[in-house]
């Protein structure tokens, strides 16, 4: 979109179209492909549950989330995880071994555990693995997540890298329609003359706003909003 923004400041009609994975784009309810990415890292959960349960494991899974937790948090809250990790709320690694301490202590066997890829403990910094053209790579911080777990609670701790799983294969329904949805609107948008703008999904009604509205800040999670306190109001940690 910022590229959009920046053709169309030069003379070259654009129309955007909302198409992260991370859902990271404002002026927009939703993006398409996020609720594909997030029913793969569901499907990862409902599987680890097996194995954190039978071999009274706890599971890291790592997901994508560069500096917004959307797919770790939607993802984490359907899949049943105990504890999630985001960009947005600093983790403290002692907050996450008092809850597994506490699961073991009230009978659960195994606990699974989802951390975006951007997580990172307070007064820490986010994992990178290297710079590839003045961009950062983000990746490695389930390993750590999963190491400091094993040293502070002595339970066998396993980490599962989802990775660019999340990125592909078939879009779920939601996804489908929502992409037709869009591809629609931006052809009537080019048809009418409305160039530098984005579609917008608000409302469950699909609208246009500019795209310089759309990328002048991410969208993140709220530390405070309600999907946060309906994933504590299940019980489900933040290490914070």
């Amino acid at each position: 979109m910022v590229t959009a923004q920046q053709l169309q400041e030069a003379g070259i009609n654009c129309i955007g179209v909302p198409k992260t994975i991370d859902n990271d784009l404002e002026a927009t309810a939703t993006t398409f492909g996020f609720d594909s990415a997030v029913a793969v890292v569901m499907d990862a959960l409902d599987r680890v549950h097996t194995t954190a349960t039978s071999h009274r494991r706890v599971m890291v899974v790592e997901v994508m989330g560069r500096h917004a937790g959307w797919i770790a948090l939607h993802g984490g809250i359907a899949g049943g995880a105990d504890i999630i990790l985001i960009p947005e709320i600093p983790f403290h690694y002692d907050s996450i071994a008092s809850v597994v301490k506490a699961r073991e202590a009230a009978g659960y066997l195994g606990t699974v555990v989802v951390v975006a890829e951007g997580a990172r403990p307070r007064h820490g910094e986010q994992v990178k693995r290297d710079v590839v053209g003045g961009e950062f790579r983000l990746g490695g911080v389930g390993e750590i997540v999963a190491h400091e777990i094993a040293k502070r609670t002595g339970k066998e701790t396993r980490c599962c890298v989802l990775g660019h799983l999340q990125r592909g294969g078939a879009p779920t329904t939601l996804d489908r329609i929502l992409g037709t949805r869009f591809g629609v609107k931006a052809v009537q948008l080019a048809n009418e003359g409305h160039f530098g703008s984005m579609v917008s999904y608000q409302n469950y009604q699909v609208r246009q706003v500019p795209i310089a509205e759309a990328v002048n800040r991410l969208k993140l999670v709220p530390q405070n909003g309600e999907m946060v306190q309906t994933a504590r109001d299940v019980d489900i940690s933040f290490g914070d």
